[in-house]
């Protein structure tokens, strides 16, 4: 059999909300708010001018199980795109765009496959032999049983088999655990290659036969940070060959800053700048955590007597005359615990959050989480969630609440 050449994406989070982003500009808004559309723009745009032997798309193609009207129909054109290049696309629904959601729907063209709640295999004839793809959709957003069970072995010695499954390897807690299976389960079925999805961390789990996340297509929070796309995938006679393709739009991110020898406010600026600059010409537009590190105690006093909020606006303004976004979402100064003395309003905060355990949390959020519309949009609260909430509450704290001088 010759080479088999196809391309593997999951979790497009196509019109994701973008929930938590303040201050942005309007054009600056727009651009992060059409990054999982834009980004899903590039891989077409690729597979097009690539000609890959087909597609395949593991699960939460949408952010949302009511799949928003203006992110379907820019699905439609996509695949509309690759139906007119003679592409076809195999594809599955995971837990955020399950069967059981609620949507207008639109028609998808005839090179779309799309797999139902049952565990069942499509077969794609290709120039260079026949591939069997198995896989299933969530028939709602929940699969806690496992799933993996009922894929079948593979049978034919010439033809090429490939596994779609949108879940959690067993005992990895970093996203909720969903259709659970364990590496070895997968590999006892003898396929040629898993094209997994669910979670957003790039990830080589086993390279013969591969096995791999390739994480989703746009980063959408801090915790999501690096380059992120898609594999270009070629197969020939039990060989591998995987390209990562970057993807996204805009990438979240930290930005360096090495403050030796600074004391003056002007010097801080300029090599902030500078390393912007450099993070654009790398990787283009971005959503960073500006760290500032190597401070000598002159520079740090100075720093000390400034809000996070006036420091960052100020970066933000620098950034400005940038060609490419790059937008502040945080400042991290290295070495200094406490910008200044903490109110006594502040100092009561800290010490009353520091012994919080994780029922304590819940309650303090228990209206967010409760929230119709919004609760689908966090994360799941547990004590690891509730630790990252509190490092950052603690941050806010000392840099916002202390006594003016």
């Amino acid at each position: 059999m010759g080479e088999i050449r196809f391309i593997h994406t999951a979790d497009l989070h196509l019109g994701s909300p973008f929930t938590g982003m303040r201050g942005l500009q309007p054009d600056q808004w727009k651009k992060l708010k059409d990054s999982t559309l834009d980004a899903f723009g590039r891989l077409i745009d690729y597979a097009v001018k690539e000609q890959p032997d087909f597609v395949l798309i593991a699960g939460d193609i949408y952010d949302g199980e009511d799949r928003s009207i203006r992110a379907q129909h820019r699905f439609q054109q996509g695949m509309q795109k690759l139906s007119e290049a003679g592409i076809p696309v195999v594809l599955s629904y995971g837990n955020h765009d399950h069967l059981s959601g609620k949507w207008t729907r639109f028609e998808l063209p005839e090179n779309v496959y799309a797999f139902d709640e049952a565990v069942s295999q499509i077969r794609l004839s290709t120039a260079n032999g026949d591939v069997v793809i198995t896989g299933f959709s969530y028939a709602q957003r929940h699969v806690k049983e496992p799933v993996i069970h009922q894929y079948p072995i593979a049978e034919e010695k010439d033809a090429v088999y490939i596994g779609m499954l949108h879940g959690s390897l067993e005992g990895d807690t970093a996203h909720a655990v969903y259709a659970p299976f364990t590496k070895q389960q997968l590999l006892s079925k003898n396929y040629d290659y898993w094209a997994l999805g669910h979670i957003h961390l790039r990830q080589l789990l086993h390279t013969d036969p591969p096995v791999i996340y390739p994480g989703n297509l746009q980063g959408r929070h801090k915790n999501e940070s690096g380059p992120k796309g898609f594999y270009d995938v070629r197969l020939s006679g039990g060989a591998s060959n995987l390209s990562f393709i970057p993807a996204s739009v805009l990438q979240f991110d930290e930005v360096m800053v090495d403050c030796s020898g600074i004391v003056h406010m002007n010097e801080l600026l300029d090599a902030c700048l500078a390393e912007a600059q450099e993070f654009t010409e790398q990787y283009g537009a971005g959503i960073v955590e500006v760290k500032l590190v190597n401070l000598n105690e002159e520079a740090q006093d100075m720093v000390k007597g400034i809000t996070e909020e006036e420091l960052m606006e100020t970066i933000r303004e620098s950034f400005s005359t940038l060609d490419d976004l790059v937008w502040v979402q945080s400042i991290a100064v290295d070495g200094i615990q406490t910008p200044a003395e903490l109110s006594p309003l502040g100092e009561e905060i800290m010490d009353r959050m520091a012994g919080w355990q994780l029922s304590d949390w819940k309650e303090v959020l228990k209206d967010l989480y409760r929230h119709p519309k919004g609760s689908r949009f966090l994360e799941a609260l547990d004590p690891s969630k509730a630790t990252e909430i509190q490092t950052a509450a603690a941050e806010k704290i000392r840099r916002g609440m202390h006594l003016e001088e």
